[in-house]
C-alpha cells in the first residue's frame, strides 16, 4: 500500500483516479479548494483536504505532501481566465514540485495534454494560449527536477466509459485525437505501479493495447 496525494481532487480524472486507488488498497489524499466538494471525494473512499494550491506557499504545499509516496497534479483553473490559468496550471504546479522535492516524495505524475511543448503551435491570439503556454513551462520545469517524474499527455478528453485499452504515441496530435477521462485515470493508476514509466513523457488516446501492455512496450 502506498500513500498517494492528488492535486485538482474534485476534477473529474482525478474522481475516477481515487476511486480506482483506493479500490487497490492506497491510502490517498485528495486536495481540494472547494469545502463544497468533499463529500464527493470521500464517496470514492479516499481522505479530502482542503487546499488553495493556487494562493498555497512552497512551503505549506510541502506540508501538506510531508509522508506520501506519490503525488499526481490533475488541477487547473478550468480555462477562460488567462491569470488564473498562468497562476495555477503553471505558477502553483511548479511549486508543487518544488514541494514534493522539498517534502520528500520523489515520485511525480503529471497530468498534462498530447500537445503540450514549447513549439505547441497555438496563435498568442487563441484562447487557448495560456494554457499551452502554461502546460509546457510547468511539464519542462518537472522535467528538470531530480523527482521520478512522469508527464502524461492525453488527447481530447471524453465521458466514455473505461475500455482500458489505449494507444500510445498516437502521432498528430491534432487529428481528432479522443481519451475517454477514465481510461486517462486507469493510465494515471498504472504509471505508479511501473517503475519503468519513469522520465518518460506518454502521449496516448483510446486504443486497443491493454494499458499495462502499452505502457511497458517501447
Amino acid at each position: 500500500m502506498s500513500r498517494i496525494a492528488i492535486i485538482g481532487g474534485h476534477g473529474k480524472v482525478a474522481l475516477h483516479l481515487s476511486r480506482i486507488l483506493s479500490g487497490e488498497g492506497h491510502d490517498v489524499t485528495s486536495f481540494v479548494r472547494n469545502p463544497d466538494h468533499v463529500a464527493d471525494v470521500t464517496g470514492t473512499g479516499a481522505a479530502a483536504e482542503v487546499l488553495d494550491v493556487e494562493n498555497s506557499t512552497t512551503a505549506e504545499l510541502a506540508q501538506a505532501l510531508k509522508g506520501h509516496d506519490a503525488v499526481v497534479w490533475s488541477a487547473g483553473a478550468g480555462g477562460g481566465n488567462p491569470a488564473r490559468t498562468y497562476a495555477v496550471d503553471r505558477d502553483a504546479a511548479i511549486r508543487s514540485m518544488d514541494a514534493a522535492e522539498e517534502a520528500g516524495v520523489k515520485r511525480y505524475v503529471m497530468v498534462s495534454y498530447i500537445g503540450a511543448a514549447k513549439d505547441h503551435g497555438v496563435p498568442a491570439d487563441h484562447p487557448f494560449f495560456p494554457y499551452a503556454e502554461a502546460k509546457a513551462a510547468a511539464d519542462e520545469y518537472l522535467r528538470n527536477t531530480t523527482l521520478d517524474w512522469t508527464v502524461l499527455g492525453p488527447g481530447t478528453l471524453t465521458e466514455e466509459p473505461p475500455t482500458g485499452h489505449i494507444q500510445t504515441d498516437p502521432g498528430n496530435p491534432g487529428n481528432g485525437t479522443r481519451t475517454s477521462r477514465a481510461n486517462v485515470a486507469l493510465v494515471t493508476a498504472a504509471v505508479l505501479e511501473l517503475p519503468e514509466t519513469i522520465h518518460r513523457t506518454i502521449t496516448f488516446t483510446d486504443g486497443t493495447v491493454d494499458v499495462v501492455d502499452a505502457l511497458t512496450t517501447e
